[in-house]
């Protein structure tokens, strides 16, 4: 089995791909107007609009409902990367902390309300494990 992608169902796909292209720094390739994906090197971060739910049946998903998921990026500079974000949302849940298991992370949220979770591994077990 290999895990290849989250999807977030949302109200308004335009202003939540412009959001996380922003974030991510890198462009959502668009399948319809409905669904869009942002790849990156490991990883695809799928958003679909409410419509596509109708080909999973009615009451599947509620958009911008999210209190138990978190969607993690490892990246370079989690401190460098905040200079960033804090521009893009005022929902910073967390500023770039050292983490008791060796990574630095930042956590905020999208437009949705959605948790992400910006690390960047420090410590040598950390280093080692994402090397």
């Amino acid at each position: 089995m290999k895990a290849v992608s989250v999807r977030i169902i949302t109200d308004d796909i335009k202003r939540l791909v412009q959001f996380h292209e922003k974030s991510t720094g890198f462009p959502a390739k668009w399948s319809t107007e409905d669904f869009a994906e942002i790849v990156v090197s490991s990883f695809t971060l799928a958003i679909g609009s409410t419509r596509t739910l109708a080909f999973f049946g009615e009451g599947v998903a509620q958009p911008a409902n999210n209190k138990s998921v978190i969607i993690e990026f490892i990246v370079e500079n989690v401190d460098k990367d905040y200079e960033r974000i804090k521009e893009l949302t005022s929902e910073i849940v967390q500023k770039p902390t050292t983490m008791p298991w060796g990574n630095r992370s930042l956590l905020f949220r999208d437009p949705d309300g959605n948790l992400i979770n910006f690390f960047t591994p420090v410590s040598p077990e950390a280093i080692k494990k994402f090397s």
